[in-house]
């Protein structure tokens, strides 16, 4: 099997076969064009030689007639060495031929080309006498192989110069071709060079050709993706170590401290339950995870059934009722909405972030649901006063395993900072949106879904 060509030998050829054609059409063009000028030229001197011998055989009538100019033809003859005149009679006879080695002319009247004997000739055959068209015929030749010669030797310059100007075509086309497409090796050198140590390497788009200078801002911005979900995914599994570190350390403690000594029943009962604790947090929060896990690769699939906005919330705020009172919060629902959806994820992503807000609410403070109903979507706010967000903090809120307070550490997963996470793919499962904003001594989670 052939190896197949790159993309700059075939280039080369490419410019090589092109400049081949274009050299040979233009040399035949050429090589055309110079033998009718021969052509032109060669029956001007013999139309003009013919008047002339015409005039110096008029009233020629037979042979003896003739006999009697041949001095002053054959001297006219002797000032053009490449000249030969012969005249026939009205019978086809010779009565004279000044080069009687030479080819017989057609019979026919007019300009022809004759070739013999290594010689070219073009001959003219006319009437002797204008007025007698059946009377003697004149014919004059003329020597033209040194015309020939010349187209020759032209032909074979051509010839030349295609094979010349192809090859040197087809190396200034190597190195045209491979000097444009450095851009593209340097591409293939980066990529080559990208690995989970050096995502920070980018293409040098403004020295790129404009063809390619959008492909390399697309690459870079490729690169910058990559190494962002790089740098998520190990802050991610180092945060999920963490995370796992500290049950997992209980665990152990608690257990190797349990098993120093004999203990009664309900020693070890309680030492059960304490352990019990532990591992339901780390099977809720491997749950999530692989909640997570199903969302990054579009696995949830959200039912669909009619639903009233404002009656989950409500049932939600009545659930969260007794916690609330207890830290002295108010709970507010205003406003309505109706949506097909997912009525366990919904609940779920909504509770999020009630219970999101009674953590960071202080005593005293308001939690209000508002719930609208727009012309192209409906939106659910979940807010609640307390103290401001740092703006640059906001966009991270719905990172896994964020806490705006990493002092903060609570005994269920939602506290393990996934609780947003979750809210979030919930509600992109929906095909809907949610952002976060914080001012004004309010802070504000609104969720946009569509309307239908």
């Amino acid at each position: 099997m052939m190896p197949r060509l790159s993309l700059s030998a075939r280039l080369a050829l490419l410019f090589a076969a092109c400049t081949a054609v274009v050299s040979l059409l233009a040399g035949v063009l050429f090589s055309r064009a110079s033998e009718a000028h021969f052509v032109e030229l060669d029956q001007q001197l013999l139309n003009g030689r013919v008047a002339q011998f015409q005039r110096l055989l008029d009233g020629v009538h037979n042979r003896d007639d003739l006999t009697t100019r041949l001095p002053e033809v054959q001297a006219e003859l002797s000032h053009q060495a490449d000249l030969a005149l012969r005249v026939r009679g009205q019978d086809g006879q010779v009565w004279f031929d000044s080069r009687p080695g030479l080819p017989d002319a057609p019979a026919s009247a007019g300009l022809a080309t004759l070739h013999a004997n290594g010689m070219d000739l073009r001959s003219l055959g006319v009437p002797l006498a204008t007025e007698q068209a059946q009377g003697p015929q004149l014919t004059l030749l003329l020597d033209i192989t040194h015309h020939q010669h010349f187209l020759q030797r032209m032909q074979g310059l051509i010839w030349l110069t295609v094979g010349l100007s192809a090859l040197a075509t087809a190396l200034l086309g190597a190195w045209a071709a491979r000097s444009g497409l450095r851009p593209l090796r340097q591409m293939g050198e980066v990529a080559d060079s990208v690995s989970a140590r050096s995502l920070t390497t980018r293409l040098p788009a403004a020295q790129m050709p404009a063809e390619l200078a959008d492909l390399a801002h697309t690459v870079n911005a490729m690169l910058e993706r990559l190494e962002d979900a790089f740098q998520r995914l190990s802050a991610f599994s180092a945060d999920i170590a963490h995370e796992l570190r500290t049950p997992l350390s209980n665990l152990l403690t608690h257990t190797q401290v349990t098993l120093t000594r004999p203990r009664s029943l309900d020693e070890y009962r309680e030492a059960l339950h304490g352990n019990l604790e532990e591992l339901q947090w780390m099977a809720q929060l491997v749950n999530d995870m692989l909640y997570l896990a199903k969302a990054d690769h579009g696995l949830l699939m959200p039912s669909r059934e009619p639903l009233a906005l404002e009656v989950e919330a409500d049932a939600l705020l009545e659930y969260y009722a007794p916690l609330a009172e207890d830290a002295h919060i108010r709970l507010h629902r205003e406003g309505q909405a109706a949506l097909t959806g997912d009525r366990h994820m919904l609940r779920r992503a909504l509770s999020n972030l009630v219970d999101n807000a009674l953590r960071f609410t202080p005593a005293g403070g308001e939690i209000r649901i508002e719930i609208a109903q727009k012309a192209r979507h409906l939106q659910l706010q979940v807010a609640n006063s307390g103290t401001p967000i740092d703006a640059a903090l906001l966009p991270r809120l719905f990172d896994r395993f964020y806490r705006a307070d990493p002092a903060r550490h609570e005994g269920s997963s939602e506290h393990a900072g996934l609780g947003l996470a979750i809210t979030q793919s919930i509600v992109r499962a929906h095909q809907g949106s949610i952002r976060a904003s914080s001012e004004g001594g309010w802070t504000r989670f609104v969720i946009e879904l569509p309307n239908r």
